[in-house]
């Protein structure tokens, strides 16, 4: 009798006759060895979908830099009187949505073809970090009305949200969580369909990302593409001189990307903006003005001590 035999050289074994099966999934078994498979997220997904629908947008971007010296330099005062870390990401927020609050326009959603929706509200969509089954996963989460909010009432916003259960941190992803099971071609279609309110709901009015601030030095990322008109991402921090007065000092720099829709704003009230945001965040706007009102009402220290 005549045995046919099988070189497995993955393996280095060969087998014979009924071997041939079992030779054959201690190939797919050291494949599998050496690497692992994990879950492709569904916000994930979800957003594959949007950047798809999103590649054609006519988009402006500002690449600026903006002295931030003195605003983290209060963070800095701040920390050391006090132990507590107050949030950089907080006090951009409060900066543009009182930036947007003067110039409503850069948030305009489009109703049909002959229609944009200005909101009173200034809705600001951003990324938290929370670490979940084991591994570190942005949420979307997203502060309602930050132009009518405070520095503090931002921050205590957010450092809530870094804490709280998962399921409450996920604005409006359970909703959503039915639409991630339909064809993607179907989904693509309701989203063309959405509407303003729809979109201020789920997305908010205007969009962060602070990409560049978990590394050191200068450098601004352009964002791939987003629903809202406007989206401020924030790149990194680099340190050299700089006029201030007449005299040449060292100062921080944070490299800063706002990307605007074209369809939506012109470039003069695009530019306009852009340059009331730099004012208010070089100026330490919400922060420097509510520390100042903390130190005064700290009580004096004790001198009989």
């Amino acid at each position: 009798m005549t045995v046919n035999t099988l070189d497995v050289t993955a393996t280095g074994a060969t087998c014979t006759g009924g071997e041939e099966m079992r030779g054959d999934r201690a190939v797919r078994n050291k494949q599998h060895a050496d690497y692992q498979v994990v879950p492709y997220p569904k916000l994930r997904r979800l957003l594959a979908v949007m950047l798809h629908a999103l590649q054609r947008k006519p988009m402006m971007h500002f690449l600026i830099e903006v002295d931030v010296t003195r605003a983290r330099q209060s963070i800095r005062d701040h920390k050391a009187n006090t132990g507590e870390a107050l949030s950089f990401t907080a006090f951009l927020i409060a900066c543009l949505g009182k930036a947007v609050d003067e110039h409503k326009a850069v948030q305009a959603y489009r109703k049909g073809s002959k229609h944009l929706v200005l909101f009173d509200e200034v809705d600001v969509e951003t990324q938290i970090e929370r670490e979940t089954a084991g591994h570190e996963q942005n949420i979307t989460y997203i502060i309602r009305a930050a132009n009518r909010k405070t520095f503090r009432e931002i921050h205590h916003e957010i450092r809530a949200a870094q804490v709280e259960d998962v399921a409450k941190a996920r604005v409006g992803s359970q909703a959503l969580q039915w639409l991630l099971f339909l064809p993607t071609f179907l989904f693509r279609f309701l989203y063309w369909m959405r509407g303003p309110h729809v979109l201020k709901k789920y997305g908010g009015t205007v969009g962060t990302a602070a990409v560049g601030m978990f590394e050191d030095g200068a450098g601004w990322v352009i964002p791939i593409g987003h629903p809202q008109t406007l989206m401020m991402t924030v790149g990194g921090i680099g340190v050299k001189p700089g006029v201030v007065d007449g005299s040449i000092a060292i100062r921080e720099y944070l490299s800063l990307t706002i990307s605007l829709d074209h369809e939506m704003v012109d470039g003069a009230p695009a530019a306009r903006f852009t340059r009331r945001l730099k004012e208010l965040i070089e100026r330490g706007y919400g922060l420097i003005e509510q520390e100042r009102v903390l130190s005064e009402h700290l009580p004096a220290p004790d001198s009989s001590r």
